[in-house]
């Protein structure tokens, strides 16, 4: 077979056991393909055996039945061009087996009909390969194509208006509003660095891990010690979150991941708060009896 006029390559099927086709393509590795019976395979059998290999082989044919026999199509086709499957040389070598409709000498199936805008927006969609990296849909009859990355997308085979199968590229630009929020993290961040660092009074930063130590009575036998978990700075690094590169948010995957990472740095940090905001109690209780005391005595003086 050979496609709009390129080099052609070799299709060969043989029966490996009683119900299963190898099938290759040019000498290379087999494909294999379970039939009911290799002496009496059908034209469907035979379509979906086909597809199996041009599938493996990255073959840009689709083998499809029309009255019980074989058809080829070139996955290429579209309404303004010609796309073109070449079949030659055909022979039959399992004694036996049906007649697949294919006849010897060159068959040439032209003018095949093109995919409608529906049925590319679903293979598009369905792609593994594709997946986070481009949507598509229909907009009012026309294919769009949405690029959720944030790398420039080339797409070839393609005018500015129409998808012809053939050489020309078309360029869609990455998505400008992960690149925007990525460098609105990046600066949040940096943001967060420069807070920890200037959270300092009286040259104690407890943010910085530094030790406050308060005493509560003049023999120093009553004191509370103020500072952060195992005196650790409070800081982007120490609550996982680094520096991304737009590329980062491409896939929303990776974005979800991002975000667990940011939720559990916020509970670090309102842990954080709570420590302090017990120390501040026990503090403001303290000094309120030591006020009252003093109150008590002077009244009482």
């Amino acid at each position: 077979v050979s496609l709009d006029g390129a080099t052609a390559q070799s299709v060969a099927i043989t029966a490996s056991d009683a119900d299963t086709l190898s099938l290759t393509l040019d000498g290379g590795s087999a494909v294999t393909f379970d039939v009911a019976d290799v002496e009496a395979v059908t034209a469907t059998e035979l379509a979906d055996a086909v597809n199996a290999l041009f599938d493996a082989e990255s073959v840009d044919i689709t083998a499809s039945t029309d009255g019980g026999e074989l058809v080829l199509t070139a996955d290429t086709a579209s309404s303004s061009d010609v796309a073109s499957v070449a079949v030659s040389n055909v022979a039959e070598t399992l004694a036996g087996a049906s007649d697949s409709g294919l006849a010897g000498g060159a068959e040439s199936l032209t003018n095949v009909e093109a995919k409608t805008v529906d049925t590319l927006v679903s293979e598009i969609n369905a792609s593994s390969s594709l997946d986070d990296k481009v949507r598509a849909s229909n907009d009012n009859g026309s294919l769009r194509i949405e690029n959720q990355s944030t790398n420039d997308l080339t797409v070839t085979g393609v005018t500015s208006s129409t998808i012809d199968g053939g050489s020309g590229t078309d360029t869609i630009d990455g998505n400008e509003v992960r690149k925007d929020l990525a460098t609105q993290f990046n600066d949040l961040r940096d943001q967060l660095d420069k807070l920890s660092d200037d959270s300092s009074f009286n040259g104690i930063n407890l943010l910085q891990g530094d030790l406050l130590t308060i005493t509560f009575n003049e023999t120093s036998t009553s004191t509370l010690d103020i500072q952060s978990e195992d005196g650790e700075t409070i800081n982007s690094a120490y609550l996982g979150l680094s520096t991304i590169d737009a590329d980062a948010l491409d896939a929303d995957t990776d974005i979800d991941s991002l975000i667990d990472t940011v939720k559990s740095a916020l509970g670090t940090i309102r842990s954080q708060a709570s420590t302090f905001g017990s120390n501040l109690s026990m503090v403001e209780n303290r000094e309120d009896f030591t006020k009252n005391m003093i109150n008590t005595l002077e009244t009482g003086a």
